[in-house]
């Protein structure tokens, strides 16, 4: 994907320097009740100030080049789908409003809850914001066998297919549809939401390509290995050695890539609609 040296989102949050969604002390208010207190006790306030910076300065050091720039490639894939869902919401007559991005390492709070990097990449509908760990690109290339930068974008792409569904009602309307479901049949509404948003990640892969042209050769093919790797039936196999559909909540390897297919074939939000009747 080209994408060094292009525009990058304004809508990235990094929280890497930070600890369970904890904001580290680096100034503001805390550091001058802080620096009061050791001046009312007799204390040097400046090397109060000198240890803080330097705290601050080694949370910075601990983001490595390599990681840096995965950052800065998730901030410019986010760009790129504000740029292209503003477009296809625009065609009708709406207005598309882009998600956050929280970039952070091994636990985060969010409006939905806290969670670590095991959880993976999500959406969190409550606070419209994407999270990620970046330490879930090299899971997806050494894991999964997913590499190339293109199936991070893929997987940056459907969750941001999450939040068009937030945007459009779909999220809410399956939420409120699952809470009066049999697990099984939850699961099923499920995997139907995760197959829109895999067809929603097409559609930017469409646009990525034909609009901002920045799609190179093999770079659909890394997608539609993301999306076969991260398939259940493949998953469950690799985890417990069975397959059991009932327990599916994304779709089959199989499933996920025609869908993913389907979005990026016709662009466009129609042609969208797993939930009809026999569509998955």
């Amino acid at each position: 994907m080209k994408w060094i040296g292009r525009r990058g989102s304004s809508n990235v949050e990094d929280r890497r320097g930070m600890s369970g969604g904890k904001i580290a002390m680096g100034g503001g208010i805390g550091t001058i009740v802080i620096v009061a207190i050791v001046w009312l006790l007799g204390g040097d306030p400046s090397r109060v100030l000198t240890g803080l910076t330097d705290q601050s300065y080694e949370q910075a050091a601990t983001n490595s080049p390599a990681e840096d720039s995965m950052a800065q490639f998730v901030s410019v894939v986010l760009a790129d789908t504000e740029e292209i869902w503003q477009k296809v919401f625009g065609e009708y007559g709406e207005n598309y409003i882009p998600p956050k991005l929280v970039l952070f390492r091994g636990s985060v709070q969010s409006a939905c809850g806290s969670a670590s990097s095991a959880s993976g990449p999500f959406y969190c509908s409550a606070d419209e914001k994407i999270y990620i760990d970046l330490s879930f690109c090299d899971e997806l290339r050494e894991r999964f066998g997913a590499p190339g930068d293109f199936a991070i974008a893929y997987v940056i792409a459907h969750e941001v297919g999450h939040h068009v569904q937030y945007l459009l009602g779909t999220l809410e309307e399956v939420n409120n549809q699952r809470g009066r479901l049999s697990e099984v049949q939850a699961n099923k509404l499920t995997v139907k939401l995760e197959l829109q948003a895999d067809y929603y990640a097409g559609v930017w892969a469409h646009h990525a390509q034909h609009t901002l042209d920045v799609v190179e050769p093999g770079d659909i093919k890394e997608a539609l290995g993301a999306a076969s790797a991260v398939g259940d039936d493949r998953l469950q196999m690799q985890s417990q050695g069975t397959i059991v559909p009932d327990a599916f909540t994304h779709g089959t390897s199989e499933q996920r890539m025609s869908w993913f297919r389907k979005g990026y074939d016709s662009g466009s939000l129609e042609g969208g609609d797993t939930f009809r009747r026999g569509a998955v």
